[in-house]
């Protein structure tokens, strides 16, 4: 990679996040306050805390001729258990600081959990 790649990536990535800080002050407030952008608004932190999860579930070892070992799948289960309950303190509580705390000490509790009783 040359140097003046790098710039001009650099310079595109700016831009790029500039327009999305500017756009909304760009935006008349009549096409701001519409019902679809206020829904959009509501579901969207839910939307991305899931995909965010969904896509940090260690499931790559996944094998189904060689079944999984123990740890693999303690891991998977635990991360599975943290994303419910997350899920539904999120839906009661909608504090999303809440539900990443209990997240953290459900994964945690659920993998002690598992080690402890499961071996």
């Amino acid at each position: 990679m040359s140097s003046s790649y790098l710039i001009l990536a650099t310079f595109a990535m700016a831009a790029v996040t500039f327009v999305t800080r500017a756009l909304p002050a760009l935006i008349p407030k009549k096409l701001l306050d519409t019902p679809w952008l206020h829904r959009l608004n509501e579901s969207l932190p839910l939307s991305v805390m899931v995909l965010l999860i969904l896509t940090s579930l260690s499931y790559q070892n996944l094998s189904v001729t060689t079944g999984m070992h123990s740890a693999e799948l303690h891991l998977l289960m635990a991360q599975i258990g943290a994303l419910l309950l997350v899920l539904l303190v999120y839906h009661i509580s909608r504090q999303l600081l809440v539900s990443m705390v209990v997240g953290i000490a459900t994964i945690n509790g659920l993998l002690w959990l598992f080690t402890q009783f499961l071996g």
